[in-house]
């Protein structure tokens, strides 16, 4: 079996705060083969960001504490120099971030940032590296890219300000992609686009993907694995297609119960999980989300479910409840469209 492309152990990130030590990311352990696709998905300060962030070493918060390894082709990633992680990132690992408008440097031409990213990591001429951007930005479905490489970010719409970020983050070709909310706050066409260019991306380079999100049906459409994360913390993992079909874990059933389906009954309301995550620093005894649990037992208040393969198939869940009483308690219809 050959080795993956990135290997997360016991990944830990702690701020130091005047309240306390709060944990962002708490023991959370994954791989990615190359050519695969991982969504991580989970409501907002569930640690996703923060963990791919430690992948690519941008937290630089002088209160962060680090713990666990970070195996790049096994290499870890959290023992390199500044010069050694500057050499992979961008090149070897890129990244897509939420907001186009705060990435791109609003004082300088998308074209001048472009052909900057591509001249640091490959030994190309200016004039090369204008012509690969140029080439980029057409890839992309920049409309008339040699008419826009000298605009300045906010003469972009934010679909187009996404598509500047996908080019640049495909500019070196890298062998692992992370994709972070890529299509916050676009209306849905664009959205495809955008999941088309990396879905593209994926077929055509056999890079590896890891989409954050806190969308399912986007992880349904482009995930093969899925990694669900709750209070710094993994609840679940498992194949795309066993977690919509058969969930194991509250929080999971939660998060596809909040789906908007054209299944559904007119005038139905969607499910909404009650309360609001825990505060890192206090975080309630025993599982973590307890609290908002409906299904909880005594047990479920004093102790902390460990992440185990109750089915015997890889499929992994921190969750006290027995397999059989969650498909009795668990209220879903079927897997949403596009999970199959």
């Amino acid at each position: 079996m050959s080795e993956p492309l990135l290997e997360v152990t016991d990944l830990r990130v702690s701020f130091r705060t005047e309240e306390g030590l709060a944990p962002a990311v708490d023991g959370v352990s994954f791989t990615l083969d190359r050519g695969e696709v991982l969504g991580i998905v989970g409501e907002s300060g569930s640690g996703k960001s923060v963990t791919m962030l430690s992948v690519m070493r941008l937290i630089v918060d002088p209160n962060a504490v680090f713990g666990g390894k970070i195996l790049f082709k096994g290499r870890n990633l959290l023992e390199m120099s500044r010069g050694q992680i500057q050499r992979i990132r961008g090149a070897k690992i890129a990244m897509i971030f939420q907001d186009p408008m705060t990435s791109l440097n609003p004082v300088y031409r998308v074209g001048w940032q472009i052909t900057e990213q591509i001249q640091a990591h490959a030994e190309l001429t200016k004039r090369q590296a204008r012509e690969r951007a140029l080439e980029l930005l057409a890839g992309v479905g920049i409309p008339n890219p040699r008419a826009r490489i000298d605009d300045y970010p906010h003469q972009f719409s934010g679909g187009m300000r996404q598509r500047v970020m996908v080019a640049m983050a495909l500019s070196c070709s890298p062998e692992l992609l992370i994709a972070d909310e890529p299509t916050t706050a676009l209306d849905v066409t664009i959205q495809a686009q955008i999941l088309k260019l990396i879905k593209e991306l994926r077929s055509e380079s056999g890079s590896s993907v890891v989409l954050i999100t806190h969308d399912m049906g986007v992880v349904a459409d482009i995930a093969d694995r899925v990694v669900v994360m709750y209070a710094g913390r993994i609840v679940e993992q498992g194949d795309k297609r066993d977690l919509f079909y058969d969930p194991q874990h509250p929080y999971t059933w939660g998060l596809l119960g909040s789906i908007a389906r054209l299944d559904r009954p007119k005038g139905e309301r969607l499910a909404s999980i009650p309360g609001m995550p825990p505060s890192l620093i206090n975080r309630p005894p025993g599982c973590h989300f307890q609290p908002r649990c409906v299904h909880r037992v005594e047990r479920c208040s004093v102790e902390d479910p460990a992440l185990t393969d109750k089915l015997g198939n890889g499929h992994v869940d921190a969750c006290h409840l027995d397999a059989s009483v969650k498909r009795r308690d668990r209220v879903l219809g079927s897997a949403p469209t596009g999970s199959s």
